[in-house]
């Protein structure tokens, strides 16, 4: 449960809403999306991913699509309850089981599989937020 911010003018100072179970995964996401310029918030899980939607307004978030408390389908569909335009991006080792939630993302979402890279997780997130790819960086991996 943290928020940090960074300045480089790239990210365009978006913010974005991380949230999943595994540390690792998190601290991966957090890491890569500050070093690109976005400001981030943590969540553990998707009640505390509700709160934070409930206090802030936030450009992307970034979910991964199998939690113990709920999918992130769910979290996106209750937090687009108060934000109907919020983007969001899957980011997920189970691909196959989002669209048994979903027949199909909706035109404001779009998934990553993982493993990924740095990377592609930025311009993942850039693609997401502006409808284009913002910058290149040295690669990393983030595991399932």
């Amino acid at each position: 449960m943290k928020s940090k911010d960074s300045q480089p003018a790239a990210a365009l100072a978006a913010s974005v809403l991380i949230v999943d179970d595994e540390a690792g995964v998190r601290q991966f996401v957090e890491r890569v999306l500050i070093t690109a310029g976005y400001r981030t918030t943590v969540a553990v899980d998707c009640t505390e991913a509700m709160a934070f939607a409930a206090a802030a307004r936030f450009d992307l978030l970034l979910t991964d699509v199998m939690m113990p408390d709920m999918t992130g389908a769910a979290l996106a569909a209750r937090v687009r309850e108060g934000d109907p335009d919020l983007k969001v991006l899957y980011l997920t080792g189970h691909p196959d089981r989002l669209f048994e939630e979903k027949e199909a993302p909706l035109v404001q979402e779009a998934f990553l599989e993982k493993p990924c890279t740095g990377a592609a997780l930025r311009q993942a997130v850039s693609q997401a937020i502006t409808g284009s790819i913002l910058m290149r960086a040295p690669e990393s991996t983030v595991g399932s």
